[in-house]
């Protein structure tokens, strides 16, 4: 069964795919979705992007929705092992 997550205005993504769920504050990261444009989804809905959520496929997800809420979300469901 594939669970699905939240990740902002009624948008959804299979849990099992997601390979790391960053901040696209740092110059890397705003790299690899400028070099990346014909693979990445913009589900912000015009909103400022919070989160970039990599995808097993190698797409790459933008999201209005912090990173930390996201992962909230996620251990809700149990699908995170975290060091905390």
């Amino acid at each position: 069964m594939v669970k699905f997550i939240n990740i902002g205005f009624g948008n959804m993504i299979a849990t099992d795919k997601i390979i790391a769920i960053v901040s696209p504050d740092s110059a890397p990261v705003r790299r690899t979705i400028q070099d990346a444009k014909e693979r990445t989804i913009d589900a912000t809905c015009g909103r400022r992007t919070r989160a970039v959520i990599f995808m097993e496929s190698g797409q790459i997800i933008l999201s209005a929705v912090l990173p930390e809420t996201i992962s909230g979300r996620l251990k809700e469901q149990g699908d995170v092992e975290t060091d905390e």
